[in-house]
């Protein structure tokens, strides 16, 4: 008699583990679900973000060609838009070390090593060695902002 009411005993434990094994995995099979519904809501939204960012390239690209082409149709106007452009003495210091002429550090003050630099790359390019970045010097030195060459 006691072996019976051991074996079904262990019947009901059998059944009531391999229930709760099943419902745990129903559960988590609804929160992976879940999961994977919450990741396509954010992919959609990524996506809605990434649209409004290019219209907004695209507007601020608009607007600034509207600008150049009012500022190039101004009376009296004759000039390129880039001979309006003065550079700072960090973009100076950037393209004559870029060169290979050394201006000292790099700090946006125009200090002695920084014309004796500037001096050097105007002989090297037969400019007048005057230390200061007119047009002529910067079209030729503005070359060298973003690339290094020497």
């Amino acid at each position: 008699m006691v072996s019976k009411c051991k074996i079904i005993l262990l019947v009901i434990a059998v059944i009531i583990t391999l229930s709760g094994c099943a419902t745990g995995r129903k559960q988590a099979d609804l929160e992976i679900q879940g999961l994977k519904n919450q990741v396509s809501a954010l992919e959609t939204q990524v996506q809605d973000k990434d649209k409004e960012i290019l219209a907004l390239r695209e507007a601020l690209s608009k607007a600034t060609e509207d600008k150049y082409a009012k500022v190039k149709s101004e009376e009296g106007y004759t000039g390129s838009l880039e001979t309006k452009f003065r550079p700072s003495v960090k973009q100076i210091q950037i393209a004559l070390k870029n060169a290979g002429y050394n201006p000292g550090a790099i700090d946006g003050k125009m200090g002695r090593q920084t014309r004796d630099a500037i001096k050097a790359f105007q002989r090297a390019n037969n400019l007048v060695a005057d230390g200061h970045v007119g047009k002529r010097t910067w079209s030729l030195l503005k070359e060298y902002l973003d690339k290094k060459v020497k």
